[in-house]
């Protein structure tokens, strides 16, 4: 009986991920706890599942990446790869990040390259941003450290007694997967939008809001009058009043105090509202705020902004910015702008204090697409040892002479004694969700073993696939992980999806491996819809790209990635 009720709240589980209004990491802690609660999970085993090996040294791997990311070697690269074609710059593009991706933070890598491709003027940055964040799954399936997905799945290994995978196990499939994905990718370019040149009269259009004070100039006069119609590069969409929109408006309609005026336009055309006196853009006085330097950023993944308002954040006091424009890829934003709910990947437009460089949260909250990173890059010196550091670490642990964890704990401790990375800095990037999401997911996943829950699953798939064998099962596996990936975050995919590869396998009586593996690449595959990876929400609004994009670029990747590693795990991983 406590199988089906575990296969019930997994469903749940797995529904109030598809809704997205509540984090991952809270959804997990919870189940995970909750399975505590009820006796499904000893207490031993729930608190040391936030202590897994693996999963240490995905922490400690991320906060070293924290030093990695501000080496120059990111943009030096960019310069070089980004001119000529664009199936040209595609190509360079795509094997420098994958190259780099394969030992780097996969978002880390996207972050720095971002700014650089939005404001190069070689190509239209649509044309690249898409590559660039297939480029960095690529890379990421091809070693142990490439993705968080790979240490998550081994950390999964571990946990079920399966010997640890290695260093490069994933390099004999996730190398020919790279290439014949890159050569997919250049060969489909033209699925590429080419936005910029297609419309550049609307390049890096934002949504702004006004409102009209009290007393205002501006009230009681008509749009035509207040010559709110005949901004150059602006453009007055429709306006809040008293809970209901006018829109299209009407050059004849008269503005009242407590309007909210909703603007579109180009960046350098917002300043254009500074002339009007009575109007305050997000809350703060028109003239004030748009006198201010005027910088763009993206909402990062380790922001606390998703899923809150900017009437819910106290965003002056907490940046020292205020919020002039937020654009979401092509996306027509409506109504109140001020209680959308923000999103990973969403670009704000900020007009920001003398101390905005100074607050220790901005790295955090924002990849910047102007201005340059906030916090130095590392010195060329610096760069040798932390780079040189790193790859000692990898070739010591792919060589059996030290552990991974091991490496990464002394090249740590070199970075922190040489200022190259701070507590402060480790405490304000420390990844606390992932660490709650994976030690929850371990949880979770001896709740399903303990209650024969994924036996049951395994049982169904056995008897689903019973005509087509063990190679069926296999298929099934990575098929139900890539569907997960597509729909939910990667590492949540993995963490439901591993607990029913390995009881698969065991009902099969083979190798778990090969299923392992179907899992591991599964996880990674999420190149069809935009929700589910975050570097694919990092570039959806400085490409300005539709949902639609996505799925276009992504099939035939989809299908090449797929079709090459159904065909090659089963030969380097046999049954």
């Amino acid at each position: 009986m406590s199988a089906y009720v575990v296969l019930l709240s997994i469903v749940a589980l797995f529904a109030l991920l598809i809704r997205g209004r509540t984090s991952p990491a809270v959804l997990f802690t919870i189940w995970a706890a909750g399975y505590y609660l009820t006796g499904l999970v000893d207490e031993r085993k729930w608190l040391t599942s936030y202590s897994n090996p693996a999963l240490v040294t995905l922490i400690v791997l991320l906060l070293v990446s924290l030093a990695l990311e501000r080496s120059p070697l990111l943009d030096r690269f960019a310069g070089v790869v980004l001119k000529g074609r664009p199936s040209l710059a595609i190509l360079r593009l795509s094997v420098v990040t994958t190259v780099v991706s394969a030992f780097l933070n996969n978002t880390a890598v996207v972050g720095a390259l971002l700014g650089v491709i939005s404001r190069q003027r070689h190509l239209p940055a649509s044309k690249l941003l898409i590559p660039l964040s297939y480029a960095a799954i690529l890379g990421g399936i091809t070693t142990l450290v490439g993705t968080s997905t790979n240490l998550v799945v081994n950390s999964f290994v571990i946990d079920a007694g399966l010997p640890p995978l290695g260093m490069f196990q994933f390099t004999a499939v996730g190398v020919p997967v790279a290439l014949a994905c890159i050569a997919v990718m250049v060969l489909g370019s033209r699925l590429l939008p080419a936005h910029e040149a297609a419309s550049n009269e609307n390049r890096q259009a934002y949504f702004l809001e006004a409102q009209v004070t009290a007393g205002s100039p501006l009230a009681g006069k008509s749009i035509e009058q207040n010559r709110l119609r005949s901004l150059d590069g602006l453009f007055l969409l429709e306006i809040e009043r008293d809970g209901r929109l006018i829109s299209p408006v009407g050059p004849d309609e008269t503005l009242r105090e407590g309007d909210v005026l909703v603007f579109t336009g180009e960046i350098e055309k917002v300043q254009a509202l500074q002339q009007f006196s009575g109007l305050h853009v997000f809350g703060t006085r028109a003239d004030t705020l748009l006198g201010s330097n005027l910088i763009e950023v993206v909402i990062s993944n380790e922001s606390m902004l998703p899923n809150r308002t900017l009437r819910d954040v106290d965003f002056r006091s907490q940046f020292d910015a205020g919020v002039v424009g937020i654009r979401r890829g092509d996306k027509r934003l409506a109504g109140q702008l001020g209680r959308i709910p923000l999103r990973v990947g969403d670009c704000l437009l900020l007009a920001v204090g003398a101390d905005f460089a100074q607050h220790r949260n901005i790295d955090r909250n924002f990849h910047l697409l102007n201005g340059g990173l906030l916090r130095p890059k590392l010195t060329s010196n610096q760069s040798r040892i932390a780079l040189s550091g790193f790859a000692l670490a990898i070739a010591l642990s792919a060589l059996d002479v030290w552990p991974l964890l091991n490496g990464l704990l002394a090249l740590l401790a070199v970075l922190l004694a040489t200022r190259m990375l701070t507590i402060n800095e480790m405490r304000r990037r420390f990844p606390f969700e992932l660490l709650l999401i994976i030690g929850s997911a371990l949880t979770i996943a001896t709740a399903l073993e303990s209650s024969g829950a994924a036996q049951l699953v395994a049982h169904t798939m056995r008897s689903a696939f019973d005509g087509y064998g063990v190679t069926g099962a296999f298929i099934g596996v990575y098929l139900i992980t890539l569907a997960l990936t597509e729909v939910i975050t990667n590492n949540a995919a993995a963490a439901l999806a591993f607990p029913i590869a390995l009881s698969t396998a065991r009902a099969f009586d083979v190798d778990p491996m090969p299923f392992v593996m179907a899992v591991a690449y599964g996880a990674s595959a999420g190149f069809l819809v935009p929700f589910g990876y975050q570097t694919h929400l990092m570039v959806m609004s400085p490409g300005r790209y539709r949902v639609t994009d996505f799925f276009k670029a992504g099939v035939p990747v989809s299908l090449t990635y797929s079709a090459v590693v159904l065909l090659l795990v089963p030969v380097f991983f046999p049954f």
